[in-house]
């Protein structure tokens, strides 16, 4: 079992987390972020430079979003210090990455280019036509907005064509082979 939710969460300096009707705000010098603890059975106490996760009692729900809520208030703490960031890399003749104001227009092989809206939040930087790298302070929106980008072109196994993260590593196989 999990002791995630025991652990003493440091809040580093120029960040404050505070606590009030439930819901969790994390300030930093790259923003805002805040989050609501639904269970009633979790509290959550800020000390000087820590933050406790508590639970009431030993029930199964509880123990398991003990830990779920430390996690997601330690990605808040990181997220509006260092930000997150995803690299994508698109593999194909003909395919590319052009970013077009608040817009990301996709060329991967189809007979039309895809418009994928940008979400508040994230930042989208082009280093080459072939390459993007997704920042944000929010974890999950970083990460969602990148499997949606992977998602319009996933990697085949056969030639390795499409959309993978920087450090992804595709499985290659055989095609079929000449007697």
């Amino acid at each position: 079992m999990s002791r995630i939710g025991n652990r003493k969460l440091v809040v580093p300096e120029g960040v404050t987390v505070e606590v009030a009707n439930d819901v969790v705000t994390v300030k930093g010098p790259k923003g805002t972020l805040s989050t609501k603890v639904d269970n009633k059975d979790i509290t959550v106490e800020v000390l000087d430079k820590e933050v406790l996760v508590k639970r009431s009692n030993d029930e199964i729900k509880t123990r398991s979003m003990h830990g779920t809520v430390n996690a997601n208030i330690h990605n808040m703490i990181e997220g509006v210090t260092k930000g997150y960031e995803k690299a994508l890399e698109i593999i194909g003749v003909g395919y590319r990455f052009t970013l077009k104001g608040n817009t990301l227009v996709i060329n991967a092989g189809f007979s039309h280019p895809v418009e994928l809206a940008i979400p508040e939040g994230i930042k989208v930087e082009s280093p080459s036509n072939t390459e993007i790298t997704i920042k944000g302070i929010d974890k999950v929106q970083v990460g969602e907005f990148a499997a949606n980008v992977r998602k319009v072109k996933q990697p085949e196994p056969y030639k390795g064509k499409g959309i993978r993260y920087k450090d992804e590593q595709v499985r290659r196989k055989e095609g079929k082979k000449a007697a």
